[in-house]
């Protein structure tokens, strides 16, 4: 009998070969500019060698610019006089590494000027990310062309930190993810942090019957209520291993320690509590599984043709 892994095996190999029908592939830069995928991982290799809490960053930065008019590098875009950008949304004030993005644009400008999209850049600096942290090793099609919107009122589109699982399941189906796609996206979240305000309405006043949320552990909630003193920007990691790509993020949900409410939510709820469960025990079945959900989600709503443009900044529009 033909296994679950050996077909999954077979589909990430069949994902090395072909071309999609938007006019991605995974050897697009093949002849144009054949150094790009070095160039990249190079640039991202440097700085998170400085400063590994990068890699949360960049996997975090490329999620929200794909959730936002597709994976076009609007997130990139700078506010102007006459427009607010996605950027300056509160959602994503707390983004980091645009200047590893600027590196290695800069890089392919000298090497190959007016070729590699912004968009581009962004989806495989996340890869490099992910394999930096000791996440799997994955290749992605390339081809995204930059996108000319970045608007802070499109940011309303971006999951929030007090959504329930059903929220979650819906705002996730509305880009064509399963609710298991839903929650191995989600455990992106094995990298990095949260500042105090995304998750302090857990710790007071959190409903009017309960003053801490009751999904939250009592002494996490008083570890978290200590840490918060500081202010609202005050960051707590995820889980135990911040820098560190691995399933202790489903263990965490497990024990009542999940940060925000949307993660605790994920074992909260009867209907996916199961594959919090499944993953928390197969760390290598979650990181087979990310690779396609993340696949996947790089190829939301790419722009091609004349619907967008190559940007010779990544922060401006041509």
């Amino acid at each position: 009998m033909i296994s679950d892994w050996y077909i999954k095996g077979l589909f990430l190999i069949f994902l090395q070969t072909i071309s999609y029908s938007n006019g991605l592939s995974m050897d697009y830069y093949a002849f144009s500019c054949p150094f790009a995928e070095s160039i990249v991982m190079n640039t991202v290799f440097q700085a998170l060698n400085k400063d590994p809490t990068l890699a949360a960053a960049l996997l975090r930065m490329h999620f929200h610019d794909c959730f936002i008019q597709g994976c076009d590098g609007s997130v990139l875009i700078d506010s102007t006089k006459d427009n607010t950008a996605e950027k300056d949304s509160p959602a994503n004030l707390s983004l980091r590494g645009f200047e590893i993005i600027d590196d290695a644009k800069n890089l392919l400008e000298d090497s190959c000027p007016g070729t590699v999209s912004c968009a581009d850049i962004l989806a495989m600096a996340a890869t490099d990310s992910v394999f930096f942290a000791g996440g799997p090793v994955y290749n992605i099609p390339k081809g995204r062309k930059d996108g000319r919107r970045s608007r802070i009122e499109d940011t309303i589109n971006l999951p929030r930190p007090s959504f329930n699982a059903s929220s979650l399941i819906t705002m996730f189906g509305q880009h064509g993810f399963t609710a298991q796609e839903m929650v191995v996206l989600s455990g992106g979240h094995t990298l990095g942090v949260a500042r105090c305000s995304s998750f302090k309405n857990r710790l007071s006043q959190f409903d009017p019957t309960h003053e801490v949320d009751p999904s939250l552990d009592p002494s996490f909630a008083k570890f978290l209520s200590q840490k918060c003193l500081a202010g609202g920007n005050t960051a707590v990691a995820f889980d135990a291993t911040p820098n560190i790509f691995d399933n202790n993020y489903f263990n965490t949900i497990q024990t009542g320690t999940g940060l925000l409410f949307s993660d605790q939510a994920l074992f909260n709820s009867p209907i996916i509590r199961g594959l919090v469960n499944l993953y928390s025990m197969n760390q290598a079945l979650f990181s087979l599984d990310f690779q396609q959900a993340i696949i996947k989600m790089g190829l939301l709503d790419v722009k091609e043709g004349d619907e967008g443009e190559i940007r010779l900044n990544c922060r401006r529009i041509n």
